[in-house]
């Protein structure tokens, strides 16, 4: 599975590698590698394996689920399609409360000590998705974990994660992508020793110059 959804998100360019000519993030750190996972949603065969393969991920990591929570926004749309192949409620998680209305923050039905998977599309420090897993903790929840479309494996994320005693499992990650793109000619084999130092180290921009 891994590979196959590796091999879906380079198709669609919604993971891009341009190790030669980085993009920058708004911190100003230079990434080799550009990550939208909502092109998924506009690539029908991608999305179905996408949606599928969180179903099947669900059933074998967290089959006492009852309910799944997407992120706001970008979790929602694939929270929802989940939930409907597994036939379970969904719901999703502001990024703060409401400030109208019932000024809600989590969307959607959710009873005190219901057993709950988060969905997210992308996991890379890991900040926004535990704010997600904190919100459902005070609302009474029983958060089983999280499950995602890709993560980076940042050593902040994993630290974040850990800390927050909730895992994580991911239809794919970046060395599983660096590897695929490099047998599929997306980029060079030489490149994917760059890709890891920049994983592994993100504001370390030597393997820019390499």
């Amino acid at each position: 599975m891994q590979r196959t959804i590796a091999k879906d998100l380079l198709k669609i360019h919604a993971v891009f590698f341009r190790p030669d000519e980085p993009f920058t993030w708004a911190s100003g750190i230079k990434s080799p590698v550009y990550c939208d996972n909502r092109l998924t949603l506009t690539a029908p065969e991608v999305r179905l394996d996408v949606e599928q393969g969180l179903a099947k991920l669900i059933q074998e990591n967290y089959p006492e689920a009852q309910v799944l929570m997407g992120t706001s926004t970008a979790g929602i749309a694939h929270a929802a399609i989940t939930a409907h192949l597994l036939g379970l409620p969904m719901g999703y998680v502001r990024s703060g409360a409401k400030d109208h209305g019932r000024q809600n923050q989590i969307e959607g039905k959710l009873e005190p000590g219901q057993k709950v998977v988060v969905v997210e599309d992308l996991i890379s420090t890991g900040g926004s998705v535990i704010e997600v897993v904190n919100v459902l903790r005070e609302a009474g929840a029983e958060v089983l974990g999280i499950v995602s479309i890709f993560t980076y494996g940042m050593q902040k994320g994993l630290d974040r994660l850990a800390a927050a005693n909730v895992k994580n499992i991911s239809l794919t990650n970046f060395d599983v992508i660096a590897q695929v793109a490099a047998e599929e000619g997306y980029i060079q084999p030489a490149d994917i020793a760059r890709l890891i130092a920049f994983r592994n180290n993100p504001s370390d921009e030597s393997w820019a110059k390499n």
